[in-house]
């Protein structure tokens, strides 16, 4: 059976249902010819004797030629998988389908119960962008060319563009400049955030979520962007956080050290709690500022929790004088 119990009417479970399906979607099929010749197609749950997948081979072979480098490179991108209960199979074999009136066809076939492993193996794939995209940045570049209706419009919401909106940014690197930057990779860009004073990049934050669990220097950022919404909320927020580290704090966490590089060296101090000691000490008033802005920049992970611990911690320290202090 295919299709949706939503639209009844275009569901697929009878004879007469699969002829009418022939009749009116014999061009749709031929359309599969570019997709499959630049594209992994993937059929899951089909069997391989399935008229569905014999169909559309037939169709698709219909227009090339068997021996032919777009028929290599269609039976290349094709894989069937086929459901056996218990058989834990991850490994790819070819598989000769007989198709009356061609020769026999050879295609990638997977039997297997184990979803899970080919899920994963989807979901980790990094695609190149294809031809067929760059062939559409290429129409819309002639369509410049020729005077075409091109409208102007600037958005950041890129995931609600309808398909026909042409996005194209054409002229100097120097003059024409698009930025846009997630809660983390702005955290990781701190410093360079703060000297170019980007409040343009800053303004992104409202459109982003910062989950209560999370860690984000909010007080310079307000300082450079005056249009934050929710800045005094963000701020108790990371106050809290910071006072919250101080609080539970081990008593060999004293916050006495002058540099980072002291908590480093200090073998009383197990790794476990050095970072803690270091936030310890920036807000008891101990640490060098300066110290702590070069130990942040080197910092080896800047996505880790630590890194983004220690700079709020310096963030707040550095631009307010309301945090908390050692009990």
């Amino acid at each position: 059976m295919h299709g949706c119990v939503s639209s009844p009417d275009k569901i697929i479970i009878t004879e007469d249902d699969y002829n009418k399906f022939d009749e009116r979607y014999e061009l749709i099929r031929a359309q599969l010819l570019s997709l499959f010749i630049h594209n992994p197609i993937i059929f899951v749950g089909y069997n391989i004797g399935d008229k569905n997948i014999k169909d559309i081979l037939r169709t698709i072979f219909s227009y090339v030629d068997y021996n032919s480098e777009e028929s290599k490179k269609i039976r290349d991108n094709f894989l069937l998988i086929e459901y056996e209960e218990g058989l834990d199979n991850t490994e790819v074999v070819e598989h000769d389908i007989d198709i009356e009136g061609f020769p026999t066809i050879r295609i990638n076939k997977l039997k297997t119960d184990n979803f899970v492993a080919l899920y994963q193996a989807v979901a980790n794939l990094v695609l190149p962008v294809s031809a067929m995209d760059i062939r559409k940045v290429q129409s819309v570049v002639r369509e410049i060319y020729s005077g075409g209706n091109i409208k102007v419009s600037i958005t950041e919401d890129l995931d609600n563009l309808k398909n026909s909106d042409k996005v194209l940014v054409v002229g100097s690197k120097n003059t024409i400049k698009y930025e846009f930057q997630t809660i983390s990779e702005m955290m990781v860009n701190y410093f360079q955030i703060i000297e170019e004073s980007n409040a343009q990049l800053l303004k992104l934050i409202n459109k982003q979520k910062i989950q209560s669990t999370q860690y984000f220097p909010i007080f310079a950022f307000s300082e450079i962007c005056g249009e934050i919404t929710e800045v005094d909320a963000l701020k108790e927020r990371q106050n809290d956080k910071i006072e919250n580290i101080i609080k539970n704090a081990p008593e060999i966490c004293c916050g006495t050290h002058a540099t980072p590089q002291e908590v480093i060296g200090d073998k009383a101090i197990s790794q476990t709690y050095k970072i803690i000691e270091i936030i310890c000490s920036i807000v008891n008033g101990n640490m060098e500022m300066a110290s702590v802005e070069d130990y942040l920049r080197a910092f080896p992970n800047k996505r880790s929790t630590d890194y983004r611990k220690l700079l709020c911690a310096y963030d707040m320290k550095k631009y307010t004088n309301n945090e908390p202090r050692m009990v």
